[in-house]
């Protein structure tokens, strides 16, 4: 299997080629800080790729982390597990959501299994060539990991987000696939944020009342078995992560330790992305977040990364359709930095 992962920090984005692409942007033909936050989101750019105007960002890779989720069996979602693999050969042939909205805005797509609950033998070998294990530990009664198995995966996440960078990828995309998801990324945003189940959990796939309480309490369940074990980032996608959340922090800061940036999905990404700053201080300055979820988790934890939604359509699909969204703001935020004339050169 993949080398173990040696947590680090993660040196910033370029400040010099930040602060060009500001100069830049105000000396444009327009009145000052007139296209608001895309001059921000160019010079982030441009300080990720450490050169002032920034290029176009032409080569955009979703990779959907695919795992099933053993807290699922309690009853926290409206759908039952064997979605997951159904939704599995759905992106595999290229029909899902991810598949139409990527298409359209020039997005590749891969999904790799890491944790589903079933194999795949009639899939490509490629797609379950991570795999750590069929399912993760149900969280409100027993850890979602070993050790081992978390190393596993975020080697597994790291080798991936290095095969696409050297594939040509400029922008990252972390998709997530997996009944009982929501319930990972509420427990793993409530242990880092140190907040309660209530605060951080959601409807996730349209559960009614009485779902959401139960989904509520085993969450609680779940942070008081783990106890003081969540301080480390290792010991909480132990504890209360499953292999698809570790191999998808893996992938976060293997591309920003390679100097790619992130492009942040919903409530699962963001809370990987916790779990990613922790394990690897400095990441998030490769981070935007793409769009607002639904979720009430993801607020909290992306105030505590300091990170603003480029896009708020309302959207709770997954599979990182929704920083999908943001990729045309990403793009023309570059092509106005690119393309508009100096004030001084029109006098």
């Amino acid at each position: 299997m993949n080398a173990e992962v040696t947590p680090t920090s993660v040196p910033a984005p370029n400040p010099a080629a930040y602060e060009a692409a500001r100069q830049l942007s105000d000396g444009q033909a327009k009145p000052l800080g007139a296209l608001g936050d895309l001059e921000s989101l160019a010079a982030w750019v441009a300080s990720c790729q450490g050169v002032c105007p920034p290029r176009q960002v032409e080569d955009v890779r979703v990779v959907v982390f695919a795992g099933d989720h053993g807290i699922a069996a309690d009853g926290v979602s409206a759908y039952p597990a064997e979605i997951t693999p159904i939704m599995v050969y759905g992106i595999a042939a290229g029909h899902a959501g991810v598949s139409a909205l990527a298409e359209a805005n020039r997005v590749a797509v891969a999904v790799y299994d890491i944790g589903v609950a079933v194999d795949f033998p009639d899939l490509p070998a490629e797609i379950s060539r991570f795999k750590v294990r069929q399912s993760s530990g149900a969280i409100h009664v027993t850890d979602a990991l070993t050790h081992e198995e978390v190393r596993r995966a975020l080697a597994a996440g790291d080798t991936i987000a290095a095969e696409q960078i050297a594939a040509g990828a400029q922008l990252l995309i972390a998709g997530d696939l997996g009944i009982g998801n929501t319930t990972i990324a509420a427990a793993l945003i409530a242990a880092t944020l140190g907040v309660p189940a209530e605060a951080v959990t959601g409807r996730g796939t349209g559960i009614d009342d009485a779902t959401l309480i139960h989904k509520t309490a085993l969450i609680d369940a779940a942070l008081a078995r783990a106890g003081e074990r969540v301080s480390d980032p290792v010991e909480r996608l132990a504890a209360l992560g499953a292999a698809d959340f570790a191999a998808a922090v893996g992938f976060m800061t293997g591309a920003a330790r390679r100097g790619i940036p992130v492009l942040l999905d919903g409530v699962n990404a963001v809370a990987e992305a916790l779990v990613a700053e922790d394990y690897a201080p400095g990441t998030k300055s490769w981070m935007r977040a793409g769009h607002r979820s639904t979720e009430p988790g993801q607020a909290l934890a992306l105030e505590r990364l300091g990170l603003r939604p480029l896009v708020d359509l309302h959207l709770r699909l997954g599979e990182g359709t929704g920083a999908i969204m943001a990729v045309p703001i990403v793009r023309t935020a570059v092509a106005a930095l690119n393309g508009i004339a100096q004030l001084a050169d029109l006098s």
